[in-house]
């Protein structure tokens, strides 16, 4: 949701502002939707969480589609920018290190504290003082922004966008697959998922783009069975059971004779 919303700033202000200013509103726009819908969501968990956020994804896809249909009379919009593809791979690799950077100074914060807390055990979190609704909502914000400015980087690539496209329900799991593939407990995790998975998504969407779908759903399932805490976490495992071997038993001088 959050990557179309990027999407469609740029579609409808690149070509009335200066790029850089339609950055600014794209994030603006992200993290005051992320707030409101952090507001009404965060308080949810489970199963409960997953069907609403992803209904709320699919009522805003449809409402843009409305709109797009009934007040503009287009599908879709076309945007022509002086926004080249090597300017927007250094954009997105410049996002990228950003979000290592914030990722590691959120680790060694007293919020990345508190949200480890929460994660482990929320009822605890609450009673050592802490609140996990705030600490979910700053996170959730954060990373929202992080996803409308992705969509705003990358809509000049596709000249051409519309909500089937900007809002493709596809990308919420290719995102999924990336973190668990990696190993979502150390901060390389997803970065080593996300350069793997690109491969394959690019290799899947070349020879069987009519079963791209189908084949996501298997790699997401054999993932999840076979790699629950990712390359990361199996590699952690070998290197610890490694370090827990036993040495062969040496014969003692004293019991040398037995």
């Amino acid at each position: 949701m959050f990557f179309g919303v990027g999407c469609y700033t740029v579609a409808v202000l690149g070509e009335a502002m200066p790029w850089i200013a339609v950055l600014v509103v794209a994030a603006l726009i992200g993290g005051l939707l992320a707030l409101v819908v952090g507001l009404a969501t965060l308080r949810l968990a489970g199963i409960y969480f997953v069907i609403f956020t992803f209904g709320l994804a699919e009522l805003v896809r449809q409402l843009v589609t409305w709109y797009e249909v009934n007040v503009t009379a287009s599908v879709g919009r076309y945007v022509f920018l002086d926004v080249t593809q090597p300017q927007i791979f250094w954009q997105l690799l410049a996002l990228l290190a950003a979000v290592l950077v914030g990722a590691v100074a959120l680790q060694r914060s007293r919020l990345g504290f508190a949200l480890r807390v929460i994660g482990g055990h929320e009822t605890m979190a609450r009673h050592f003082g802490l609140n996990p609704t705030s600490a979910k909502l700053a996170l959730f914000v954060g990373t929202s922004v992080i996803m409308s400015l992705a969509g705003a980087i990358m809509a000049p690539r596709w000249t051409y966008i519309d909500p089937a496209i900007a809002f493709n329900s596809t990308l919420s799991f290719q995102v999924v697959i990336m973190a668990l593939l990696g190993g979502m407990h150390r901060i390389w995790g997803p970065l080593l998922g996300a350069v793997l998975m690109s491969f394959l998504f690019e290799a899947l969407g070349a020879r069987f783009p009519q079963a791209f779908s189908l084949l996501l759903g298997l790699v997401f399932i054999v993932i999840v069975y076979l790699l629950p805490y990712g390359i990361v976490g199996r590699v952690e495992d070998l290197l610890a059971r490694l370090r827990r071997e036993p040495e062969p038993a040496r014969l003692r001088p004293e019991n040398a004779h037995e």
